[in-house]
């Protein structure tokens, strides 16, 4: 079929029609007002030739007169990608010849410059797209422009945006012109500024009905192209879905339920990604039936960890709601950043989050169940802490031995594949409940010592000159790994051409076959091949499962030449300048406060014995949560010997209640598929709210007028490692990706342990997200490493290879260009 009308256009023809097509087919379906048109389609595209008798024919039956000719890809208005002016469109086209040049316009245009750049940042493949036309009759607008029935820039589902100018609305859509700018409020009147723009206040109210029974017919918020003509008839031009959204709560009426604020908290163990389905489900019981054990109701899991497109979020209103705690809030979310606290601050303003006794169901913890938590946690904890402060070095010895309990556990085979999927729901109880729990107090102890020293030494504290008494922290399993990395290194020198030439997932691809020298890496993998990026997360690889991110590590090592800079130098170096900080600042103290100097030296010196043990508690979690992942992986391959699944790895797109149905033969390729397909596309997704109201509404997203004060050049973080470095932005979203030199200035989304190796070589680090007490910025200071975190969109506001100089005791970012570097040096 070449052509067909766009009335008869649907969802279903998306492959022969195009995205663009297929949305004025739901517009009309509707019952919308959208101008008559055809559609040649994407079958016509892939003949190479343009039927020039239908064209004609179908342009004839239109009326003849001016059209406008416009692209329809198949990739085009898609849910992940709308492709917004990426493919071209003719307007005022008239006559046969007009027109059939015209169409050809629109096929090229599908491997036009702007369309191959925009397919390959969205990571889409070319094979199998085709281009549809759309041919309509022209409206000439007396005003036109561009709707969106939900804020794009705050993510707010109560407020509709309209942009219009006088005439056509390309000067919308291309940038070209002043527009008419409207914020309409989801209820109330409209804002009354808007008498003197091109569109009426009844015009206003009319496109916002438009667009919400759009958006109702549509099923999601939508951005529509819109005109009116001369008689002042409106008309739809387009509508496609916002695909920039963040996705709302689950099981959220924006409108009508009552208003809730969410905090997204797995930045802090690297889930800057999605969770995959499976992931989230572990995380969910285990949480739950570790609540199960020290007695607190299990449904708090449900009330409190939310899951909104796969990342992980805590429910907030409680506290927010909290008479007690309400102000309160945004100190107890500075560690999460201060622009986590300065949105809570903009929340705590809005009359909706105003304190009120919590009515019975919602509280997210009763009186009793956290009175019992306490009861199991705090004095044990207390008196741990006690005991690792007065004796630091049998603490470590304690901790450590705990550590070698987890990992000789043995191994268990259960009988059948549901026997598996229920063993991996609990492999991790006793770990949770035992070991862990008793590796936390030196980390208590440290964590106590430094603030009692901060308390003490109020008055004679610089900015930084506490993080830089944390430098090189003995007693880190996580630098431990990294400096052994830098052992393997060093053995690989003589292969070193191979290595850094090659590209990691090629060198990743010939370790597995068996295909390089030995050089010490199997034995590495074989104590840390339960790392890696996202690592708790089961459906995350592990480096045992993937190498590439430690052969993308091992490259920046082998490029470094200079002994000084070496990571056991810099390690070393690190440690030495965090003793003379350390000694420094007690004499100074000691002039007018000895007894005090004494006493936060005292707390210094112990909180560098036990500080260092931070990562212990996670790393020990690390082993029965490798195993959870090989029993899943060995169920996903039994299900999949019985057609049950594709392969193994689908299991991961399961909950665990899923992956017991499927062990009793329930069908759930469907599901598979569709949870692949949505986590693919959030993966895609570069912006992650750090604060999420149940409305949709990002508090981040709205301007932050404080950064203005330090000019356009300087960016603002939070301090989280002393030191100052000047270097080149490598911008870096997955540590596979990373390749480094060294003295680079690593900006990333975020980091866990998996992206520590790539730390030992650089200038310094900058992340999004974060939090001072994050594994990051501690291997960070642990290193020397200035590091700066919770700069929003440094991902995106910084380019690669850009120079910039990081201040890690003031969190300033300064951007130079390459003059005044000249300058510098």
């Amino acid at each position: 079929m070449d052509l067909i009308d766009l009335a008869d256009t649907t969802a279903e023809t998306t492959g022969l029609v195009g995205g663009k097509a297929a949305g004025l087919g739901a517009l009309i379906a509707a019952g919308e007002r959208v101008p008559d048109g055809f559609c040649l389609t994407t079958q016509a595209y892939r003949s190479g030739a343009v039927p020039e008798r239908a064209v004609l024919a179908a342009y004839e039956h239109l009326g003849r007169g001016p059209v406008a000719v416009r692209s329809s890809a198949t990739a085009e208005d898609l849910p992940g990608a709308s492709f917004a002016g990426q493919q071209d469109t003719v307007l005022d086209v008239e006559g046969e010849d007009a027109l059939l040049e015209a169409i050809r316009q629109c096929w090229d245009s599908l491997d036009g410059p702007r369309a191959v750049a925009y397919r390959a940042g969205q990571g889409l493949e070319a094979e199998d797209l085709a281009m549809a036309v759309v041919v309509q009759r022209m409206i000439t607008p007396t005003a036109a422009g561009v709707m969106f029935t939900a804020n794009p820039l705050t993510g707010t589902r109560t407020e509709t945006v309209i942009d219009a100018v006088p005439g056509r609305g390309t000067g919308v859509v291309d940038g070209a012109m002043d527009t008419d700018h409207y914020v309409l409020p989801g209820h109330g009147p409209l804002p009354g500024h808007q008498d003197h723009g091109c569109l009426s206040p009844d015009q206003l109210r009319e496109l916002q009905q438009t667009g919400q029974r759009v958006q109702r017919s549509l099923g999601s918020p939508q951005d529509i192209e819109f005109a009116y003509d001369a008689e002042g008839t409106l008309w739809l031009l387009q509508s496609r879905a916002i695909t920039t959204l963040f996705p709302l709560p689950p099981g959220t009426d924006p409108v009508q339920d009552d208003p809730r604020i969410y905090l997204e908290v797995g930045h802090m163990q690297g889930l800057r990604r999605p969770v995959t389905p499976m992931g989230m489900s572990v995380l969910r019981e285990t949480t739950r039936r570790w609540l199960q054990v020290i007695g607190v109701d299990d449904a708090v899991v449900d009330r409190f960890l939310v899951d909104i497109g796969g990342r992980l979020f805590v429910d907030l209103t409680g506290f927010i709601r909290s008479p007690r705690l309400h102000s309160d809030l945004p100190e107890m979310v500075q560690v999460y950043g201060p622009a986590v606290a300065r949105g809570v601050r903009r929340v705590l303003d809005d009359p909706r989050y105003a304190p009120r006794p919590a009515r019975p169901g919602q509280r997210a913890f009763s009186a009793g169940g956290t009175a019992r938590l306490l009861l199991a946690v705090v004095p044990a904890s207390l008196l741990g802490a006690l005991r690792a402060l007065a004796r630091p070095a049998a603490a470590r010895e304690r901790a450590f031995h705990e550590l070698e309990q987890v990992r000789r556990q043995p191994r268990r085979e259960p009988a059948d594949t549901a026997g598996r999927i229920r063993s991996a729901a609990g492999l991790q109880d006793a770990t949770m409940t035992g070991p862990m729990m008793r590796a936390l107090p030196p980390l208590w102890a440290a964590l106590i010592a430094q603030g009692v020293a901060g308390w003490l030494l109020r008055g004679v504290l610089q900015p930084g000159e506490l993080n830089a008494t944390l430098r090189g922290m003995p007693h880190n399993v996580t630098t431990q790994m990294d400096l052994k990395l830098w052992s393997v290194a060093e053995a690989a020198r003589p292969h070193r051409d191979v290595l850094v030439s090659t590209a990691p997932d090629e060198l990743a691809a010939r370790f597995s076959r068996g295909e390089l020298p030995e050089f010490g890496l199997t034995a590495f993998l074989e104590e840390y091949g339960i790392r890696g990026s996202a690592e708790i997360d089961v459906g995350s690889p592990r480096w045992a499962d993937d190498s590439t991110p430690v052969f993308a590590a091992l490259a920046g090592y082998l490029q470094v030449t200079d002994p000084d800079q070496a990571p056991p130098a810099r390690f070393a170096r690190a440690a030495v300048e965090a003793e003379a900080a350390l000694a420094d600042l007690i004499a100074r103290a000691k002039r007018t406060r000895p007894l005090r100097a004494r006493l936060a030296g005292s707390m210094l010196r112990r909180s560098r014995e036990l500080a260092g043990l931070r990562e212990l508690p996670k790393f020990l979690w690390l082993t029965p949560l490798a195993e959870v992942r090989r029993q899943l992986l060995t169920a996903g391959a039994e299900l999949t010997e019985h057609g049950l699944l594709e392969q193994s790895e689908d299991i991961m797109f399961l909950t665990l209640d899923e992956a017991l149905d499927a062990s009793h033969g329930a069908d759930l390729h469907a599901v598979v598929t569709g949870r692949r397909r949505e986590h693919h596309r959030e993966a895609r997704r570069r912006q992650v709210p750090g604060l999420l109201l149940s409305d949709g509404t990002n508090p981040l997203a709205l301007p932050d007028d404080t950064a203005a004060e330090y000019g356009p050049d300087v960016l603002v973080g939070q301090p989280a490692a002393t030191g100052v470095a000047t270097g080149p932005v490598r911008i870096v979203h997955q540590p596979s990706e990373a390749r480094l030199q060294p003295g680079d200035i690593l900006v990333a989304p975020t980091t866990d342990p998996g992206w520590t190796p790539l730390f030992l070589t650089l200038g310094g680090l900058i992340t999004e997200t974060g939090s001072t007490i994050a594994h990051g910025p501690t291997v960070a200071r642990e290193y020397g490493i200035p590091a700066v975190i919770c700069v929003p969109d440094a991902t995106t506001r910084l380019t690669e290879g850009q120079m910039v100089t990081i201040d890690g005791a003031t969190g300033l970012i300064h951007m130079h260009d390459t003059e005044s570097l000249s300058h510098r040096g």
